[in-house]
C-alpha cells in the first residue's frame, strides 16, 4: 500500500489472489481434485481475482499440486484475464534451464499473464528429495542465488551467455535461450518464510512473497528486511510484496467453523509428525475430533492467523491485515473442507470462500 495512503489513514480493500494446493479429500481421485481446482480458477477469473498460483508438493495424500507448470497451462486455457503461475516452483528439485523453458513456453501460451514464483525448500520429505536427485537434475541448494540469475537471464529476450573452454573454433562464448524468439518473460517472484529469502529478493531487486499461510513466524521482520534492503533493478524500481493467508468463509460463522476443521486437523498432523491422510470431510473430521482432539491445541492459534467467518467478517479482517502490513494484495489459500454430500469434481466450500470474499 502506498505510504501516502497510510499517512492519510485511508483504508483500501486489497486486491485478492488465490493459492491452490489442489486438495484431495477422502474418496476423491486426482482427476476429480484437478477438475475442481480448474473450475475454481475459472470462478476466480470471473470474480476479478488478480492471480492464481499453484504450489509444488510431493507424495502427500491430500495434495495433488505436484507439477505447477502442467496445472498453470491448464488454468491458462480456462481463464482469460487472470495471471496464473507457481507458488512456487521449488528450485532445488529442478534444473534451472528446464524451469526457464517451461515458463517461457507458458508465457508464449498466455502472454503477459504468467508468474514464476520460486522457492528454496524441497517441498517434500528426504526420501522424495533423494528420488528427485536421482534424476540428475536437482539444483544444489547452496547455488540457489546463481540459479535465480540463470533463470532471469534465460527467460529474457537476450538469453544467457556461458563461457566454455577447449572449443576447436576458439570461441568460448555460448548463448542459451529458454525459447527461440521471446516477446515477453514471466514475472519472477521469490517466495519464502525466512530472513534469507527476504534478503535475497531485496538484493536481486525482485518482488517477494512471505508464506504467511504456512508460518506466520517472522513476518514483520522479513518484510522490514526486504523493504530496507531493497536494491532497484531492471526488474523492479521499488519493493513489491504481498502476503498469503488461509481462509474459510461461509454464509454463517458456524458453517465456517465446521469447514475449517478438516484443514486444522491436517495441520495438526503436519506439526505433530503424524502419518498424512487424504483431507477428511467435514463430517469425518467432526467425528474424529470428538474422540482424539487432534486439532484442539492448534485451533485458537489458527483462528488468529486464518480468516474464518462470514463474508463481512472475513473482508474486514483481510483489509485490516493488509493495512497493518502495508500491502495492497493478499493471496488467499481457500482451505474450506467439503461435506460428504458435495460433488467430488466441484470446489464447493472453496468456491463460496472466494465468492464471499469478493463481495
Amino acid at each position: 500500500m502506498p505510504a501516502w495512503r497510510r499517512r492519510l489513514g485511508l483504508i483500501m480493500a486489497p486486491a485478492l489472489s488465490v493459492l491452490d494446493l489442489v486438495p484431495v479429500r477422502t474418496g476423491q481421485t486426482s482427476a476429480q481434485a484437478v477438475a475442481a481446482s480448474l473450475d475454481l480458477a475459472a470462478r476466480a477469473d470471473a470474480l476479478g481475482y488478480r492471480r492464481y498460483w499453484f504450489a509444488e508438493h510431493h507424495n502427500m495424500p491430500a495434495v495433488a499440486s505436484t507439477s505447477p507448470p502442467v496445472l498453470v497451462a491448464a488454468a491458462a486455457a480456462r481463464t482469460t484475464r487472470l495471471r496464473v503461475g507457481s507458488g512456487g516452483v521449488m528450485l532445488p528439485n529442478h534444473a534451472p534451464l528446464v524451469v526457464a523453458e517451461q515458463f517461457a513456453a507458458l508465457e508464449a501460451i498466455a502472454p503477459g499473464r504468467i508468474d514464476l514464483g520460486i522457492g528454496r525448500a524441497p517441498g517434500s520429505d528426504p526420501v522424495i528429495t533423494q528420488l528427485l536427485r536421482m534424476s540428475g537434475t536437482t539444483s544444489d541448494v547452496d547455488r540457489f542465488p546463481d540459479h535465480i540469475r540463470d533463470i532471469l537471464a534465460l527467460t529474457s529476450s537476450e538469453g544467457a551467455g556461458y563461457r566454455l573452454t577447449g572449443r576447436a573454433d576458439g570461441d568460448d562464448q555460448y548463448s542459451v535461450h529458454a525459447t527461440p524468439a521471446a516477446t515477453g518473460a514471466p514475472e519472477v517472484w521469490l517466495l519464502g518464510s525466512s530472513d534469507y529469502s527476504a534478503q535475497l529478493a531485496a538484493a536481486f531487486g525482485l518482488p517477494y512473497v512471505f508464506a504467511n499461510h504456512f508460518s506466520g513466524e517472522g513476518l514483520d521482520r522479513a518484510l522490514d528486511l526486504y523493504r530496507q534492503g531493497f536494491q532497484p533493478s531492471a526488474h523492479l524500481d521499488t519493493p513489491r510484496t504481498f502476503l498469503t493467508a488461509n481462509a474459510v468463509v461461509a454464509d454463517t460463522s458456524a458453517e465456517a467453523e465446521e469447514r475449517m476443521l478438516p484443514q486444522a486437523r491436517m495441520m495438526a498432523r503436519l506439526h505433530g509428525g503424524r502419518p498424512l491422510v487424504a483431507l477428511e470431510t467435514v463430517e469425518e473430521a467432526a467425528r474424529a475430533e470428538a474422540s482424539d482432539h487432534l486439532a484442539a491445541p492448534l485451533i485458537e492459534a489458527l483462528r488468529r492467523r486464518w480468516f474464518v467467518g462470514t463474508g463481512d467478517e472475513a473482508r474486514t479482517a483481510v483489509t485490516a491485515f493488509a493495512t497493518a502490513h502495508g500491502v495492497d494484495e493478499v493471496m488467499i489459500s481457500p482451505v474450506a473442507g467439503a461435506y460428504d454430500a458435495e460433488p467430488m469434481d466441484a470446489p464447493a466450500g472453496r468456491a463460496r470462500t472466494l465468492e464471499l470474499l469478493a463481495g
